[in-house]
Order: structure tokens, then C-alpha cells, then sequence
């Protein structure tokens, strides 16, 4: 054994080291998440319930109309009336975070951000020495392409946070799913650091996978936030029809920014990464034309990624052109989100073609029961 293939192995041990280091810590980000949700007061978080629950008139009364002197013209002046609009289009106020409005719960998401900080630098130094232990792109097999998934997805997270974006509530539910990807990535999917196969030795590699990969991690927050948009959009639904919500949902819903505003910021980020999505496909395209002397030939990954495309064109399209807006555009914007999951772990897992060296290996499939 050489001196260079040791190295190479201590840094690919470091690098398994530090990603289950970054577990631990995200694992006691999820509690502190969990204790800024629980410990938040629960007495601040009526603000939409107050906006859309019907009032009762009270029998023989009206409304009152004030009065106003203007250039010695009495000016009447009528109450402001609310009118619903169409779905996710209601003038409704943003909760007041995960938190609650409340010091004590504040204090708990502070250091659950803090904490979700040192798992993301732990996560990023096990993807950096996974890459220098075999001098490569670290994404070269399903293993790695999960670890720098999810450390991309909290990196988008974090500098939402820092672009002071109302995001905080969507920590808990990041951390969660995070968790969960790293679980799969060092169980079934782990592969042992070793080098590529010819066809993967380009510098296309660091442009097309490293685009695919970002654009998934924010393709996942809108996809998330669209998830929690239908949630309170039905809410909303029930407090301006007269419904009474169960106090669970009412403590957690209330807590979130108003539908309107959830549908709009899902809107945009989709909107923003897509055009880096349609790069990523053409530089794909150019890269086959490299390895394989064709740029396209219908892969089942060239196929789905272009199914992605068209279902993320045809939400935005829907909503620039025909006024889709609040759930119909959401269920196709999970529809998108669905062929992109599609794409990243059914196509590489269970369906052959070209790009079957993302695969995770026969012994592992094997194991993993498939």
C-alpha cells in the first residue's frame, strides 16, 4: 500500500466521521426545533383567526359610517370591508414564526439555528475530504450526491436566513428531512470512496451535477413550502367559512406566514433556480455529446430531466399567462417536484441506462432488499 492511497483512506474515514458528527448535531438542532415550537407562546398566534372568522351583526344595527369634514363638504367615510379573493389571495397577516411572538421560544430557535450552522460546517467538511480523498468532485455515486444534497439544501436554508427571508419555520421540517437523507445515504446507499469510470472524467462533471444539485435543494424549499401552503390555505378555508380548527392545528397554522404569502414565496424560488435548471439540462446535453458522441438519445435520466422541465415550465407558464394561482398551481408544482424525486432516486436506483455508474452497486440493492 503507498503512502497516497493511506492518505486517501484516513481522509475518506475523516470524511465518514464528520458526516455522522453532522448527524448528532442536526439531531439536537431537530429538539431544539421542537422545544422553539413547544415552548413558544401560544397566546400571540390568533392573527388569522381574528382577520377571517365572521363577525355576528347583531340584530337591527348597521354598519357605522363615520364622518368627515373636508373643505367644508362632509365627506362619508364607509368601514373597510374585506372581501375574499381567489384561493391564496387573501389579505391576511403572517404569523408571528415557530416561536410564537414569545422570548422563550425565540431563544430556543436562536440556538437551534446555531446548532443547524455547526452540523451544516461538520456536513461540508465530510463532503470537502470525501472529494480530496480520491481528488475529485465529491457526487460521483448515489452516497455522495445525498451527503451534498442535503448539505446544499441547509446551505439554501441558511442563506435565506441571512437574506432575511421569513423562513425560521421551515427549520424543524428541513432538519427532519435531512436527517432522514443522511440515514439513507450512510445505510442502504453508502458506497466506498474508489474513482470514477472514464466517462465521468470531464469538468463537465463540476458544472452539470453541482447545477443539478442546487437546483434540487431549492426546487425542495419551494416544494416544502408548497406543502404547507395547502395546509393553510385550508385553514384559512375553514376560519372564513365559520369552521372552528382543531386547537393542534390552530397553535401550529397560526404560527405560519398567511397563505398568500407562503404561495408567493414557493412561486418565486421555483421561478428564480428554473432558469439554472434548463442550463443544467443543456449542459448535460453537451457533456453526452463529449462522452458518448450524441447529445441526446432519450436516457431514462435525460428523459426524466426533461419531464421536470416541462412540468416546471408548464407551473410557471400556468401562472404568467393563465392566472393559475393558489392550489391548482400548487398541485402542479408538486407534481414538478415529484418528477424531479423521480429523477434523482428512482431513475438512478431502479431504472438502467447510461446512468447507471450513479448507481449504488448490486450488493447494496441487494441488501437493501430490492
Amino acid at each position: 500500500m503507498t503512502l497516497a492511497a493511506a492518505t486517501n483512506e484516513n481522509l475518506a474515514e475523516i470524511s465518514n466521521v464528520l458526516i455522522y458528527s453532522a448527524m448528532a448535531v442536526y439531531t439536537l438542532a431537530f429538539f431544539a426545533y421542537i422545544a422553539e415550537w413547544l415552548l413558544g407562546s401560544r397566546s400571540k398566534v390568533a392573527r388569522t383567526a381574528a382577520a377571517l372568522t365572521p363577525k355576528k351583526a347583531t340584530a337591527g344595527t348597521a354598519p357605522a359610517v363615520t364622518v368627515k369634514q373636508g373643505g367644508g363638504t362632509a365627506v362619508l367615510e364607509r368601514p373597510k370591508v374585506t372581501v375574499r379573493a381567489a384561493s391564496g389571495s387573501r389579505d391576511v397577516p403572517d404569523g408571528p414564526g415557530a416561536h410564537g411572538g414569545d422570548e422563550k421560544g425565540d431563544l430556543y430557535g436562536r440556538i437551534a439555528i446555531s446548532l443547524t450552522v455547526l452540523a451544516f460546517v461538520l456536513a461540508f467538511g465530510g463532503v470537502l475530504t470525501r472529494a480530496l480523498s480520491v481528488e475529485r468532485a465529491p457526487w460521483g455515486n448515489m452516497y455522495e450526491f445525498n451527503i451534498t444534497f442535503s448539505t446544499t439544501a441547509v446551505g439554501v436554508y441558511l442563506l435565506l436566513l441571512a437574506l432575511k427571508k421569513n423562513v425560521r419555520w421551515l427549520g424543524l421540517f428541513l432538519t427532519t428531512s435531512v436527517l432522514l437523507d443522511l440515514g439513507l445515504a450512510v445505510t442502504v446507499l453508502y458506497t466506498a470512496s474508489d474513482q470514477l469510470v472514464p466517462a465521468l472524467h470531464s469538468y463537465w462533471l463540476y458544472i452539470h451535477v453541482s447545477t443539478a444539485i442546487l437546483c434540487g435543494a431549492v426546487f425542495y424549499v419551494g416544494a416544502f413550502t408548497t406543502v404547507m401552503y395547502l395546509f393553510k390555505d385550508s385553514y384559512e378555508n375553514k376560519l372564513a367559512g365559520g369552521g372552528k380548527p382543531g386547537s393542534f392545528a390552530t397553535s401550529f397554522l397560526e404560527r405560519l406566514p398567511a397563505a398568500a404569502s407562503l404561495d408567493k414565496f414557493a412561486y418565486r424560488v421555483n421561478a428564480a433556480v428554473f432558469p439554472l435548471w434548463t442550463f443544467t439540462i443543456i449542459a448535460g446535453a453537451i457533456w453526452a455529446g463529449d462522452a458518448w458522441g450524441r447529445y441526446w438519445g432519450w436516457d431514462p435520466k435525460e428523459t426524466w430531466s426533461f419531464i421536470t422541465w416541462v412540468a416546471y415550465a408548464g407551473y410557471l407558464h400556468a401562472r404568467a399567462t393563465a392566472g393559475w394561482k393558489g392550489r391548482k398551481a400548487a398541485y402542479l408544482a408538486l407534481l414538478a417536484f415529484g418528477c424531479w424525486l423521480f429523477n434523482y432516486y428512482g431513475v438512478n436506483i431502479f431504472v438502467n441506462g447510461k446512468h447507471s455508474y450513479a448507481d449504488v452497486g448490486l450488493g447494496v440493492l441487494q441488501a437493501a432488499g430490492f
